[in-house]
């Protein structure tokens, strides 16, 4: 009689699945360590290839030392004040919500912005990221307000970190508000607060400090002299970023939008 085999232990895999199952699992690991080590050099190549795009533009482009007196002749050329004072705080909040809410924190330039238009310019998409206070204000103050090419938009996100390393964020904000253009032939703040409504821009309202924070985007579109329903379907738009970023509550957001303007400007009425 011939003997049989001893069983198995109970539940115990067989030798050749155990081997099976070996021989797959260390043919992953290779796999996966490879397609790790690819990922790893492709960041560090496009780590790499940034820093010296970076390095090279810092030294292309030039230095920001000048900003201030390239904003007092900008204004000089509009006959209007230069940026000696401080901005108003209604102006600047509105202005900060609408345009750059992570102004305080950013360095010039906002990476979550930077990586949105990157995925814009890949796909062919429309771009949706926005430029930094820095980045509008070395565009006005190196590249004559001009969008530019690629090249040119490098360059204005470069001398917006120079921007911020070399100015506080306050004289930014003065240089800023000193040589944007408000539409109506009103260059500057203080133009545009006077052309407006008649008065200084420390006693703007919030209603009209929204307003104006709303037309540096596009002022002939939202001019409130000629398109006054688009132009506060705008300062609505800036009053509910103020609400967004906590600067102000619901209630007093409506308050602003339902306060008369005072407009001046072409006679306008309310």
């Amino acid at each position: 009689m011939t003997p049989s085999a001893p069983p198995q232990p109970h539940g115990a895999p067989a030798a050749a699945s155990i081997t099976a199952t070996s021989g797959r699992a260390a043919h992953r690991r290779p796999a996966r360590h490879r397609w790790l080590r690819r990922v790893a050099k492709t960041l560090l190549a496009v780590g790499v290839v940034t820093l010296a795009a970076g390095v090279a533009l810092a030294a292309l482009t030039p230095g920001v030392g000048d900003a201030e007196q390239r904003a007092a002749a900008i204004d000089s050329t509009h006959h209007v004040a230069g940026p000696t004072t401080a901005v108003p705080t209604r102006f600047a909040t509105a202005l900060i919500a609408t345009e750059d809410s992570r102004f305080y924190s950013n360095p010039g330039i906002d990476v979550l912005s930077l990586g949105r238009s990157a995925v814009a310019a890949l796909t062919g998409s429309v771009d949706q990221g926005g430029a930094t206070l820095e980045q509008q204000l070395a565009k006005q103050l190196y590249y004559g307000g001009l969008d530019g090419g690629v090249t040119a938009k490098a360059g204005q996100v470069t001398l917006a970190v120079k921007l911020d390393t070399g100015y506080s964020k306050q004289q930014v904000l003065q240089m800023y508000a000193a040589v944007v253009y408000f539409g109506n032939g009103y260059y500057g703040l203080d133009a545009a607060s006077h052309g407006y409504f008649g008065v200084s821009p420390s006693h703007l309202t919030w209603g009209q400090a929204a307003l104006l924070a709303g037309l540096v985007q596009a002022p002939s579109a939202y001019d409130p002299v000629n398109h006054r329903s688009l132009a506060t379907s705008r300062q609505r738009h800036v009053l509910d970023r103020l609400v967004a970023t906590g600067q102000l509550s619901s209630a007093e957001a409506a308050t602003a939008a339902a306060a008369p303007l005072h407009l001046v400007a072409g006679n306008t009425g309310s």
